[in-house]
Formats: C-alpha cells, structure tokens, sequence
C-alpha cells in the first residue's frame, strides 16, 4: 500500500476541455427546463404560515443559508480538483450536480457528474472516482448520523419518531449495512489510492463539521429561545432523514416531518419548512441562474461549425 501510495502524482488527467456540441446544449437546456419545472411544481405546496415566517426571518440568516448551501459543492471541487485537476469552470457542474440530487432523485446528480467530465475535462475512468468519493461521504455521514442518533435516543423515543415514520425508517438502515459491508471488503471497493482516500476523507469530514454548525447557527439566530437540547434531536432527525434512500428533495421532507411531529403550530416545524423552501428558491435561482449565463455564452460565441 505505502508503495502505491509514494507513486507520482501523474496520474491525474490532463485537462482537455472539450467545446460544447450542440446537442449537448440541447441536452443541457432540456435538463435545465425541467428542473425549474420540477422546483416550481415543489414550491406549489408554501402556505401562508411559512411565507409569513420567511418574511419575518432575520436578514443575517440569508448569508449563512447561501454558505451553507456552497458548503458540498465547495467539498466536490477541493475534491475533484485534486483528483482530476478540475478547472474553475467545473464548478458550475458540480451546483447543478447538487440541484439534481436535491429536486430530482439522490445520487442522479452523479450520473450527471459522470457524462459531464467524461465529455468536458476528459477525465479517464471517472466513475471509478466518483463511486468512491460518494463512499466515503456516506461512510462519514452514516458515522455521524448514528452518533447523534445514540445521543438523541431518549427526545426520539418520547417524539414516537420511529413509529410515527414507519417503515421508511427501516430503509435507512440500507446503507448503514452497505457502509459496514465497505468498511470490511474496502480493499476490494475501492479504486482510488490510500492517499488520495484520506484527502477526501478529510475534506468531507470538514464539510460535515461546517455545515453542521451552518445549520445550528441558522436555527439559533431565527429562534434564539429555543433550548439547545431540542435543536441536538431536530439535528439527530435531520441527519436521519438524509440517509434515506431513493428520496427526492429531502429538506422538504424533513420539513413536513416535523410539522407532524411537533404540531403544525409550533415555531421550531414552521421554521424547518420556511427553510426548506427557502433552500429550494435557492435550487430555482442557481438553474435559472446557470441556463442564463449557458444562452449569454452561446450568445457570445455565435454559430458554430461542428468539426
């Protein structure tokens, strides 16, 4: 392994920045289309009590949510520019990579992810990376999620929080399962090498160190009464929720979780919605956002001749 690991730093692709085809273009408006679509059909379901709380928000908790919301796609490029030396432009593919595993459907934003850098950077093989960093941040988020879980377990068990859940609370115990399994056939799973394994373990670790204390902030500042033990089990289901698989946008669904369990008249479930559909403006506005600056490019660079 040390052998591997002391190998030259050459391994990375040479960055071969291919011009947009016009069918991609296609592709990636149709995508871009869609997802507004999808986000504003989303945010069909505000009600007036969320709206009114959206409005009565403090104005510093708009700065730390827009943080909060860098904070992965920030980790994917620390992480991609050391494994494929991504350049800046990659970071546009990794928000919308993001926007695509929040709307869409966890982990299709990889598939993306997947044809992007096989088409723009000429990455070689880079599935083999994007399998194993996925790994390592459900590993760390797994690890994580079971801690405050065991902290949290006393407030869970008074909420009737796995009853009231079902047996989609059994479903997250899917990739636990497959995090032990990887933990023990590691060798074997993994593509990347021993150092490279530990820069993005680091660099996820750091990401759910951030974020974490991003969101506590946020709950702090708009409820700054609330008792700090119910903002540990509100974090312990959070972080429940988000291990569930096959789950589209799961703010939302965290959202109106909590409004069932606290009630719809309590402030803490009210603010958790309010921010779950302030995150999904956020998802709106990057598209939009993303889709004006690709028209103003092609704009910009006129008619092209394919070669």
């Amino acid at each position: 392994m040390r052998q591997a690991d002391a190998a030259p730093s050459d391994d990375k692709p040479e960055v071969a920045t291919k011009k947009a085809s016009p069918w991609w273009n296609v592709l990636g408006g149709a995508l871009s289309v869609g997802l507004v679509v999808a986000i504003v059909l989303q945010l069909d379901d505000a009600t007036s009590d969320v709206l009114k709380t959206i409005n009565r928000l403090p104005l510093l908790v708009w700065p730390v949510l827009v943080l909060l919301y860098l904070t992965q796609p920030i980790c994917d490029f620390a992480v991609f520019r050391r494994l494929w030396n991504l350049p800046l432009a990659g970071f546009e593919a990794l928000l919308r990579k993001t926007v695509i595993n929040e709307v869409v459907l966890g982990y299709s934003g990889e598939a993306y992810l997947y044809v992007w850098a096989r088409r723009a950077v000429g990455a070689a093989a880079p599935f083999g990376a994007i399998k194993d960093v996925n790994i390592v941040s459900a590993l760390l988020g797994n690890l994580l999620t079971l801690a405050l879980a065991a902290i949290s377990a006393t407030r869970l068990q008074d909420l009737d929080f796995a009853q009231r859940l079902g047996p989609a609370m059994w479903s997250g115990l899917i990739p636990v399962a497959i995090s032990v399994g990887l933990l023990i056939f590691g060798r074997r799973v993994f593509s990347l090498r021993l150092g490279q394994l530990a820069y993005v373990a680091v660099a996820h670790a750091l990401r759910l160190v951030a974020s974490t204390a991003l969101i506590v902030l946020i709950w702090r500042i708009a409820l700054p009464d609330v008792a700090p033990g119910l903002w540990l089990v509100v974090l312990a289901i959070r972080y429940l929720v988000s291990r569930l698989p096959l789950i589209s946008n799961k703010d939302l669904v965290f959202g109106n979780l909590m409004l069932l369990l606290l009630g719809a008249q309590s402030s803490v479930a009210v603010l958790l919605a309010a921010l779950a559909l302030m995150t999904l403006g956020l998802h709106l506005a990057v598209i939009i956002g993303l889709f004006a600056v690709d028209l103003v490019r092609g704009v910009a660079r006129g008619p092209t001749t394919s070669a």
